[in-house]
This record gives C-alpha cells, structure tokens and sequence, in this order.
C-alpha cells in the first residue's frame, strides 16, 4: 500500500500535522517511537485549553481524535531509514518492514545533549528544566539556578530574574568579563563562578570548594540535535541555531529535498508544546496543498 504522507514521529507536531491532512481526507500513516522529548516531565504548561495536564494524557486524547479518521494507519516503532523522491518514497522499520509514500513528513523531536554534571540527567525534567515559560511559575518566585553552557545562558539567567532570586553558575562554561556582568547585576542576578561538583536532593548545588547551594528548581540551556539521524540520511540539510542543530525548511516546511517536510522542534526554534502543536498544523496544510498542486 503507498500512502499520501508518512509521518515519521507521532509527537504533538506529527499529530497535529496528521490531523489536516485526516480531515482533508488523505490516507496517513503515523510512525511513533514512542519516545516524546517531554515523557520525563510529569505536568504540561503554557498550552492553552490543557495547563497542568500531564503530557501522557495530552498524547492519548490526541491519538484517539485521530483515530476516529479512517484513513489513519498507526505503526508503533522506530523508523531507521528514508529513500526514494517525491511521490516514490520509502521508510524501512527496524524491524526490516517497508513503507511507501508519496509525501515524507520529519517530526523526530530532538535530543537534549545536557551538561556534564553528575547527577543533572536524572533530574531532567523534574526540578532541572530549560524553559521558564513552562516551569517557572510553579517554583513559587522561590531561589533559582542556572548552569551555564555557553553565551546563550548569560541571556536566560536575565530572563529568569522574572520568575525568582536567580544565581548564575557559570561552572567554566563562560568567562563574563565587567561589562558582560553589568546586566546579569542590573537584574539582581548573583554570579556564581565556583565549580560544580554535583547535584544532590532536589535541587541542591554542591560546589568544588566544599559550598552547598539550595535551589527551589535549576535552569540549563541543553544543545539539541535531531533525535533520528534519519532526515541527514535521506540528504536533508542541517542548519546550526543559536539551541543547536535542526532540519532547515523553507516557510511551507518543506526541507531541501522535494517532497520532504519536517516539523516541531526538529525543525523551529524555540521549542514549547503549544509551538510544535501550530508549526505541525501549519506543516499539515503545506503537505496537503503540495499533493494538490504538485507543481506549486
């Protein structure tokens, strides 16, 4: 069976990419891993209509409303390769399965490579996050951390003086020079330049020189990289931002191979659920509309 569109990547962009395309009454297979970028965090916030839900239920409502659309095919597993061109595309499961399509949609998500700190993975997501917007309210304007991993960090620990006492710990990650500390001071930021050493309880900071700090959450800038190599295999081009590597689209989402789009946060800066929700519907209509007029 050749579908219309292969959507690789069930998350909350595949799905709402997957949803237009439903209703305009094209035949959809969705592949999911399985592995949303958000499965750690046990409340979703900021997306109107579903704050302070959790993201699992998030999820399976989404998956059920596009479940009552016959046309939908839903393949749990991981996709390992793409090939082929438009209207003749193929992706092969890890389980050597093939599937054909006309249309290839990427929305892998990304992979957060997080800093080397001894005991931050298993934090992550839990009281170590990367966005106020979806975190900072519920820290109650309590004390705040935030650990450097490079520039970037220096304008996050501004931002992050809204939510709370913030302290900077720039953990050799970045050298501020008098003038680079003048606006963390302006915001009454505390520069912290001692080593980390490790992460214990909730959100303490143990330091090299024997200091412990006390948090209420901590903040940290990951660099995110596309959580399939799947697209670069096919020949898809990679762009560098400012939060790590993406898939380059044009404005219809469309990569730099014809017939190939990608969406979420694999494929837009910044990243949030409510973004990769608007950026995989818009991703769906441009799919659809290049299915209908093929030589647009």
């Amino acid at each position: 069976m050749q579908h219309d569109v292969i959507v690789v990547g069930g998350g909350y962009s595949g799905m709402a990419a997957a949803l237009q395309l439903l209703r305009a009454r094209r035949s959809v297979l969705v592949i999911d891993a399985g592995e949303r970028r958000n499965r750690s965090t046990s409340h979703s916030h900021g997306f109107l209509g579903q704050d302070g839900a959790a993201p699992g239920d998030i999820a399976d409502t989404a998956r059920r409303q596009l479940e009552a659309y016959p046309t939908l095919q839903w393949e749990a597993g991981l996709a390992v390769a793409a090939a082929g061109e438009r209207d003749a595309f193929t992706v092969t499961m890890a389980d050597g399965l093939a599937h054909r399509g006309r249309r290839l949609l990427f929305a892998t998500g990304v992979r957060d490579v997080l800093p080397e700190v001894v005991g931050l993975a298993e934090r992550w997501g839990k009281t170590v996050f990367h966005c106020p917007y979806c975190h900072g309210y519920e820290l109650g304007r309590g004390r705040i951390g935030v650990i450097a991993t490079g520039p970037t960090s220096v304008h996050q620990a501004e931002l992050l003086s809204e939510w709370g006492e913030t302290t900077f710990l720039t953990n050799a990650a970045v050298e501020l020079d008098s003038e680079e500390r003048k606006p963390l001071e302006a915001r009454r930021v505390t520069i912290e330049d001692a080593l980390i050493e490790r992460i214990e309880g909730r959100a303490d900071v143990a330091l090299a020189d024997g200091r412990r700090l006390s948090f209420v959450g901590l903040f940290t800038a990951p660099r995110c990289v596309p959580a399939s190599p799947i697209a670069e295999q096919i020949g898809c081009t990679l762009s560098e931002t400012p939060m790590g590597l993406q898939i380059a689209t044009d404005p219809a989402k469309q990569t730099s191979i014809r017939g190939v789009f990608a969406c979420g946060d694999v494929a837009r800066v910044p990243h949030s659920l409510s973004l990769a929700v608007g950026d995989g519907a818009w991703a769906g209509t441009q799919v659809h509309r290049s299915l209908v007029w093929p030589d647009a």
